[in-house]
Order: C-alpha cells, then structure tokens, then sequence
C-alpha cells in the first residue's frame, strides 16, 4: 500500500467574454453617402439595406453606429476605413467607444 500524501491544486479560472466597443461613425459635409455604404458592406459586413440604415442615421442625426465589437476588432476596422477615406481625400471620421 502507498502511504504518499497526494495533493490536489483545484483553482477555479473565470474567464468572462471580452468588452465590446461602438464604432461610431460622425457625418460631415464631404464624405459622399456612396462611400459611407461601401465601406460598411466591405469592412462591417453589413447588407445594403442594414448599411443604408446606418448610413441615414449618420446623415439625419450626425453619427451612426457601424457595429459593436471586441476593443482590437474595433480598431482594426476603424483604421482600415480611415485610411481608405484618406486616400480618397475624405474627411470622414469614426471612433471607438464604449
């Protein structure tokens, strides 16, 4: 018979789902409606029909919310719609919030 004193580590890990950010995207008098659409089916994966939505909203009351999401997928498409806006000389501005 084994007389070993066996021990046994039970830690218990809580692992909580990641904190979502908006993307908000802000209206001005430059980025056309067509570029705003574009880039919401392309980058946000939205329909025409979700991307027209958002598209007014940000047109009528001056921002729309593109999309809910984890902080780095946020900000990667953020990024890549800013750019895109930039090198076709918009103005166009969007943010991360939580």
């Amino acid at each position: 018979m084994d007389d070993k004193l066996q021990i046994i580590d039970k830690t218990k890990t809580k692992i909580s789902p990641p904190h979502h950010y908006k993307v908000v995207m802000y209206n001005d008098d430059f980025t056309t409606m067509e570029f705003v659409v574009d880039i919401l089916v392309r980058i946000f994966h939205k329909n025409i029909k979700e991307a027209t939505d958002i598209m007014l909203d940000v047109h009528k009351k001056g921002y729309g919310i593109a999309g809910i999401y984890p902080f780095d997928i946020a900000k990667t498409k953020v990024t890549h719609a800013m750019r895109e806006a930039r090198n076709q000389g918009f103005p166009f501005k969007m943010t991360v919030e939580e």
